[in-house]
């Protein structure tokens, strides 16, 4: 066991939280002890662990005087990340943003969560984005998958969505595969648009760089050195789940986004977005970002339409539950 101490800062009760609540998250995290005494804050734990936090608690403090806003999802969000890389920079990753190479500007991120986001992204082959339309779960995806692809990390991005308005039977619509598949991928085009002029999106599309295609057309596939992105996965079935998770070849990672409060799969489907997050909830190397209605990034109307729906549900299930318990 080893004991490393840190003098005492003024932001240090800051970044400890309302009953101590992040530094108990710390203590969890690293397995370590932290106490006050003598003006000094002591860990004590393993040596690298102790050293680690030392490190964590130095750097939080460190951006708070430069006039870093730090609130507690922020801090609740780095301690696993420092967990995981202890190499990392705090002020990095706050001030990251996802550089395109394309002349357009860079994409800053608008809420702590998309900052996470972005982070598990950049550091992750396996990244879960679950939450509310308008929180940038495409957008984003779509901009780091761009950025990938024009800095050569990667040689290819590949989009799919499950086709469920068409019920994955797609051979009675008219034209080919492309044509097809199109109107269902529309939000990641409109991304594409947004980043890439229109030439060059259909370009790299002929050219292979940009591959379309339904979920059900990934079977049998090994995909390699490639950017998965499966956006709408709550209308993905657990089989489908399975089967793209197991696409990922080398040098590729895949993002997966969804909404589990819009599904659409038959009644008898279980959806593969919320069998998934607990099948892989303790496998490392995977993250999961969650997002709330906070992070809405469209229009202010937006988020009190979503409260409202919401508040509408449960009223509903409140009154479908006390018609039950009177039968």
């Amino acid at each position: 066991m080893s004991e490393i101490s840190l003098t005492y800062s003024p932001h240090f009760q800051e970044i400890a939280g309302v009953n101590d609540k992040n530094l108990h998250r710390v203590e969890k995290c690293f397995g370590v002890q932290i106490y006050v005494r003598d003006d000094k804050v002591w860990i004590r734990g393993e040596e690298k662990n102790a050293t680690n936090v030392g490190n964590l608690l130095t750097q939080l403090v460190e951006a708070m005087e430069n006039g870093r806003e730090l609130g507690n999802g922020a801090i609740k969000f780095i301690i696993p990340a420092f967990h995981d890389d202890p190499t990392i920079r705090i002020e990095d990753v706050f001030s990251e943003k996802i550089h395109l190479a394309t002349g357009k500007h860079d994409i800053a991120p608008r809420s702590v969560t998309q900052k996470e986001y972005i982070f598990a992204m950049s550091r992750f082959d396996v990244t879960l984005a679950i939450g509310p339309a308008g929180t940038g779960k495409t957008y984003l995806a779509m901009a780091c998958a761009v950025s990938e692809l024009l800095q050569k990390r990667v040689s290819r991005i590949v989009l799919t969505r499950p086709a469920v308005e068409a019920g994955e039977k797609l051979g009675f619509l008219p034209g080919d595969l492309y044509e097809k598949i199109n109107p269902y991928l529309r939000p990641l085009h409109d991304a594409l648009f947004d980043m890439l002029e229109a030439e060059r999106v259909e370009q790299m599309i002929e050219q292979g760089m940009i591959e379309i295609a339904p979920l059900a057309y990934m079977r049998g596939r090994t995909l390699n050195d490639a950017f998965i992105i499966l956006d709408e996965a709550q209308n993905s079935t657990q089989e489908q789940m399975k089967m793209i998770l197991t696409r990922l070849g080398l040098n590729s990672k895949i993002v997966i986004t969804g909404d589990i409060t819009q599904i659409d799969l038959p009644s008898k489907k279980s959806s593969g977005l919320v069998h998934v997050k607990t099948v892989l909830k303790n496998v490392e190397g995977i993250r999961f970002i969650n997002f709330t209605d906070k992070d809405v990034v469209r229009h202010n109307i937006v988020k009190k339409i979503l409260k409202a729906y919401d508040a509408n549900i449960e009223e509903s299930e409140k009154i479908a539950s006390t018609q039950e318990a009177e039968k």
